[in-house]
């Protein structure tokens, strides 16, 4: 958890955070996005993995284009797409507890404020 909290620091000290985000894809009825609204966003917003990732929501079943293409169609809810500066980076396909999904995020927020070394070209 230290780590993403250091992480996070480094994120929102460059700016990185404002370029990325969670985009959530749900449905009405979908008894997994239930789950998670239960589970996970009564605290999303609170911690570390929001602020480098904000949450944006997208119903399948009522909202327009994301705004972003997509590696591949959304065919179930929920689905997280991990976004950055417009291109998807990650996906998390379905719920089934919030150790997985913690874990999952975790490692692709890392991804996100953990920029490979550029080659020493010296």
């Amino acid at each position: 958890m230290i780590a993403i909290l250091l992480m996070a620091a480094a994120a929102l000290s460059s700016g990185m955070a404002e370029a990325s985000e969670l985009v959530m894809f749900e449905r009405d009825g979908c008894v997994w996005c239930a789950r998670w609204n239960r589970e996970i966003a009564p605290v999303y917003d609170k911690t570390d993995e929001a602020r480098v990732l904000p949450l944006r929501r997208i119903n399948m079943d009522r909202d327009k284009e994301p705004g972003f293409t997509l590696a591949s169609p959304v065919r179930f809810t929920p689905t997280f797409l991990i976004v950055n500066e417009g291109h998807e980076i990650g996906r998390i396909t379905g719920y089934m507890n919030d150790e997985s999904f913690w874990g999952l995020l975790g490692k692709y927020a890392a991804r996100l404020t953990n920029p490979q070394p550029k080659a020493n070209r010296s």
